[in-house]
């Protein structure tokens, strides 16, 4: 189409965002690929375009996550966590948030917008966290050894003591 008839056509703009999320540990660790590629299936069904992503790995959380299932409040402490990274039309991206909150099988997820910077350097966790040096210190419990009784020499020390009248006197305690 040439530039003079362009003039009129508005041209929506794509947007960048990540989608970072858990997945339950209660999940088989082989049906996680198949939750993950749901996601980015419902991500492309919806005109996104999928540009990086890391696949779920499990590892410990850093602090206990408390989700309602089953009728109670369960606590998990590990997790598989991936991202996605796409570009979508923003009018789209209510869909998008509907269809994740939706899915049963996440504990946790965040959808940001990202700048330029940000999607021009992508940060791969799970490499990052394999570099990590961890030194493990063990601590040896001390046998406890029989309390040996000590003999004390008695000492005697002297004090010196003021009076009220200035003279200094010596008393041997």
């Amino acid at each position: 189409m040439p530039a003079a008839e362009a003039e009129g056509v508005e041209e929506r703009e794509l947007t960048s965002y990540e989608l970072a999320f858990h997945v339950l540990p209660t999940v088989a660790e082989g049906e996680v690929a198949a939750i993950f590629d749901r996601i980015k299936a419902s991500i492309t069904n919806l005109g996104g375009t999928i540009t990086t992503e890391e696949l779920p790995a499990r590892f410990d959380l850093a602090y206990e996550i408390a989700k309602f299932l089953e009728g109670r409040n369960r606590k998990f402490s590990s997790a598989y966590f991936g991202w996605v990274r796409f570009t979508i039309e923003a009018d789209k991206i209510h869909e998008v948030t509907e269809m994740v909150e939706g899915t049963k099988e996440l504990l946790r997820h965040l959808l940001i917008r990202l700048t330029k910077v940000e999607d021009e350097n992508p940060f791969y966790f799970h490499p990052a966290i394999a570099d990590r040096v961890v030194e493990t210190i063990i601590v040896e419990a001390e046998a406890e050894a029989p309390i040996e009784e000590v003999e004390t020499e008695e000492v005697a020390v002297e004090a010196t003591e003021t009076t009220l009248d200035g003279e200094e006197g010596k008393e041997t305690v």
